[in-house]
């Protein structure tokens, strides 16, 4: 099967060829989370989109390598851990277990290789090192920063014009520079940052070589995609060409760009003074993963994401639809939808991949391997519609307790009482239903 990629760097489709599928597999690099808070609706679209990439990658490919960055050392974090009185490490090491929790509710597997920033400072700093040798970078006032006039191909990639990006800035020009363009590699660190030693003195890297050390360690100097949102292509993903194809001379470093579009909330930018800014784990107080993860996996990825909170109501509506079809329904080893396999393989289309599971229809195991490739419709169905208690709802334990009530109630001819708990349920999205036999079985909105 062939897959045809929206390359950013060329702005046009084109068919994907990896450099070594047969041997290392292919190699795809995203950029993770800066762990200094719980991650919103926003940030879960990338880990959804990328998380189906690196699915198709290895369905197509038999062997995908994975890589997900974590930024911890950042001044946001800085920031941060002084606003709650805690040390750094604390912070971070509490914020990836917020956010693995997340990311596992969305149905997201992990990645192949998560590495951490701080882990490796050795490799950023070779990179910069290598920089200056070449002639694209300079030490200045503790700073290391990278010579943009040097590289003539500056901006191509981004499709920016770094003169008119300048003057239109309006930013007073740091005194160590040389020219207002330049960008951070290394900068000096206090007493209350987190800093390593350096040849250039006491410091921390600057954010855009991180991903360039990092990728280049797990996945070679070239490798075959890397992917995030769009809003990275500048100034981050600009800067990673930059540093990387001029730190590792020959280098075409990533070959394949994908980028995922923005998203809007509630019909608007998403921001807390609006009322619409979600994070994950509030949505999962109200939603299950797996309806965000529709919602998401509904828009095409490259095209901009309006989110409602009525999305994710009904999505839940449309999951439980296909969930009573795989009610009953045992494990399966079918293969997936060849129609849905080929409406992925073509730059990623969900919507249209979705469109392939309703066309299923009853085949309740074509419809769970082909739901697999979108990281959907992989529960028991029984567990789906009990489920954990939504906020305010009434526990698995509670409602099996009131429908014993309710079967003494009726067998005592008391319906009234019968009714009063069958009805108090619903108000709390809990329906009953009466089988032959006088079983009944119950299940949440």
């Amino acid at each position: 099967m062939t897959i045809r990629i929206h390359n950013t760097a060329t702005r046009q489709k084109e068919t994907f060829e990896p450099i070594d599928p047969a041997g290392k597999g292919v190699g795809m690099y995203v950029c993770g989370p800066t762990v200094y808070d719980l991650i919103h609706i926003g940030n879960a679209r990338p880990l959804v989109v990328f998380d189906v990439m690196a699915r198709l990658l290895r369905k197509v490919y038999g062997k995908a390598t994975y890589v997900r960055n974590i930024t911890d050392v950042d001044d946001k974090i800085n920031n941060r851990a002084v606003e709650r009185g805690i040390s750094i490490r604390e912070l971070t090491d509490s914020t990836i277990v917020q956010f693995h929790a997340d990311a596992a509710a969305l149905g997201c597997n992990p990645p192949d290789v998560e590495p951490r920033a701080t882990d490796h400072i050795p490799e950023m700093l070779e990179i910069i090192k290598r920089l200056i040798e070449n002639g694209h970078a300079y030490a200045k006032d503790g700073h290391v920063l990278f010579d943009v006039p040097s590289w003539p191909d500056y901006g191509k990639f981004s499709g920016r014009d770094r003169d008119e990006q300048v003057a239109g800035a309006r930013v007073e020009v740091a005194p160590y520079k040389k020219d207002p363009a330049d960008f951070v590699l290394w900068k000096p660190s206090s007493g209350q940052e987190p800093g390593w030693e350096s040849p250039w003195g006491y410091g921390r890297p600057g954010w855009h070589i991180e991903c360039s050390a990092m990728s280049s360690k797990y996945l070679g100097e070239t490798f075959d995609i890397h992917g995030g949102g769009l809003d990275l292509i500048f100034p981050h993903h600009q800067n990673e060409v930059a540093q990387s194809c001029c730190g590792n001379k020959g280098s075409d470093f990533a070959r394949y760009w994908m980028h995922n579009g923005y998203l809007m909330s509630e019909g608007e930018k998403m921001s807390k003074s609006l009322g619409n800014f979600y994070t994950v784990r509030e949505l999962l107080e109200e939603f299950p993963g797996e309806a965000l993860r529709l919602v998401i996996l509904k828009t095409h990825y490259r095209q901009p994401l309006d989110f409602s909170k009525d999305k994710c109501r009904e999505a839940k509506a449309e999951l439980d639809g296909f969930y009573r079809i795989l009610q009953g329904a045992g494990e399966t080893d079918a293969e997936p939808s060849p129609e849905l396999l080929a409406a992925l393989a073509d730059d990623l289309n969900t919507p249209a991949a979705l469109s392939v599971l309703h066309k299923i229809g009853d085949d309740a195991a074509l419809l769970r391997a082909s739901a697999a490739m979108l990281g959907l419709l992989q529960q028991d169905a029984d567990v789906w519609f009990k489920g954990d208690a939504a906020a305010g709802g009434p526990e698995a334990g509670d409602i099996e307790a009131l429908i014993a009530e309710r079967a003494a109630a009726k067998k005592a001819k008391n319906f009234a009482r019968a009714d009063e708990i069958r009805d108090g349920l619903k108000a709390q999205g809990v329906i009953l239903e009466d089988k032959p036999g006088g079983v009944t079985e119950w299940r949440r909105e």
